[in-house]
């Protein structure tokens, strides 16, 4: 039987009831137990969303049923599931979380012992248990024990304070979307000396205050309360904590590929980042910068492989090696933290940084659509464009062009849209070829 896909770039992710369902959960945590041989430890948390406690209790009837023992830590951001399957010493993590996508999303995210996701190889052997149906229960003498740790958070909420050095006083403004990082993101920062005021810190699987996504349009309260109270910096999470983005004292979001190539710059060695970050990386950092296809996961291979110091994608999912293989959003807050409080503001930080006109443009597009609409894009894009240096393919199709503008267009993973995203030195001809490429899209679809 062909495995089902179950997995985008993040994780499982979809819509509640018609393609994340309890029984999926449940089934999912018989598959794992499978693959984990049917013993062991599994840590298990999850973010606000109204519908976790279901799925919770869902995928931890199907381990417990296949002799896997969990342990429960509750609502908790995403790197905490990472950081506690590490330190508790466990076979597996389990995060219910959908992430950035609206309240009607949920999904499911796998770690590994040592704290990194689940590489496409191991949710390719997950799929195909699940779709073999090859999972077993156990006999009712050897059921998976429960237990639940609440001491592991304030574990990581030390070892995350001792990994910087703040000025005391540093005003603060964070804004945690009502998701997973609204108790702990705030305490962390007061703890590491911080002046904190806080937005949307409120768990709630609804997120009345914000969208989760954390982008210009969703930030507008936090960009203007910056600038009201006289913070130093801003930040904003996702719904659950594993991304980070910032906005400097003059209430500007600042750039992502900027703020990227800002904290690799921290870095000695090798940096890691994906197809879709832009030039001013290769112009910032002191090692060498290597791409990878976009996700995290993708980027932890590639730092563990090649012994690389940092990685991290635009988007705002940074991976730590030194701390933890899970991107950590808290943690690179308390780092832009550190270098503001060390290194004057943070507009001035940014603008040391090369920027070049970038565009990002996204063209909705169902899931079976996505697939035939790549099929032929590389031929597509290649015959529409005559000065081209360089194609990459190990993640949709970047072009790189004699002037060094370049082009990636990359079906998402974990949303219905066929992403654009480019760059040029000349606004003019960005506009250019997002025009072509818009056009081809929309001609193929």
């Amino acid at each position: 039987m062909a495995a089902k896909k179950l997995f985008g770039t993040s994780g499982i992710r979809g819509k509640i009831g018609s393609e994340v369902t309890c029984e999926l959960a449940l089934n999912v945590g018989k598959s794992l137990a499978y693959y984990l041989g049917n013993e062991g430890t599994v840590v298990l948390g999850y973010d606000t969303r109204t519908t976790n406690k279901m799925l919770d209790q869902a995928i931890c009837a199907g381990l417990l049923e296949s002799g896997v023992d969990v342990i429960k830590i509750g609502m908790v951001p995403t790197p905490l599931v990472g950081y506690a399957t590490e330190k508790l010493g466990a076979d597996a993590g389990v995060m219910l979380t959908a992430s950035h996508n609206p309240s009607q999303y949920n999904g499911i995210k796998l770690w590994n012992r040592n704290a990194m996701a689940y590489t496409s190889a191991q949710e390719a052997e997950i799929e195909e248990i699940y779709a073999n149906k090859d999972y077993i229960s156990v006999s009712w003498d050897n059921v998976g024990t429960l237990s639940v740790n609440e001491e592991i958070k304030g574990q990581y909420i030390d070892d995350l304070v001792s990994m910087v050095n703040i000025k005391p006083g540093l005003k603060v403004v964070i804004d945690c979307a009502s998701g997973a990082g609204s108790e702990i993101s705030p305490l962390v920062f007061r703890k590491a000396g911080c002046e904190v005021t806080t937005l949307n810190s409120q768990p709630d699987g609804f997120f009345p205050g914000r969208n989760p996504e954390p982008n210009a349009d969703n930030l507008q309260t936090l960009m203007k309360t910056v600038v009201a109270i006289g913070a130093d910096l801003g930040i904003a999470h996702d719904g659950d904590a594993d991304r980070m983005i910032t906005v400097d004292e003059k209430g500007n979001i600042s750039p992502f590929d900027s703020l990227l190539a800002l904290i690799a710059k921290e870095f000695d060695g090798d940096i890691v980042t994906t197809v879709d970050a832009g030039l001013c990386m290769d112009e910032s950092v002191n090692g060498e910068v290597l791409r990878t296809p976009v996700g995290d996961v993708n980027v932890a291979e590639v730092i563990i492989e090649k012994d690389a110091s940092f990685g991290g994608e635009p988007s705002g999912t940074w991976l730590h090696p030194d701390f933890c293989m899970c991107p950590d959003g808290i943690l690179s807050g308390l780092r832009m933290a550190e270098i503001v409080s060390r290194d004057g503001k943070l507009s001035d930080l940014l603008a040391q940084i090369p920027q070049y006109p970038n565009i990002r443009e996204k063209i909705t597009c169902s899931k079976e659509a996505k697939v035939k609409v790549m099929e032929n894009m590389e031929e597509l894009l290649t015959g529409a464009f005559d000065d081209i240096r360089d194609i990459n393919s190990i993640d949709g199709v970047r072009l790189t062009f004699e002037d060094d503008s370049w082009v990636l267009v990359r079906p998402s993973g974990t949303e219905d849209y066929v992403r654009i995203t480019l760059e040029s030195r000349n606004q003019k001809r960005a506009e250019s070829i997002k025009e072509t490429c818009v056009k081809i899209i929309n001609e193929n679809l």
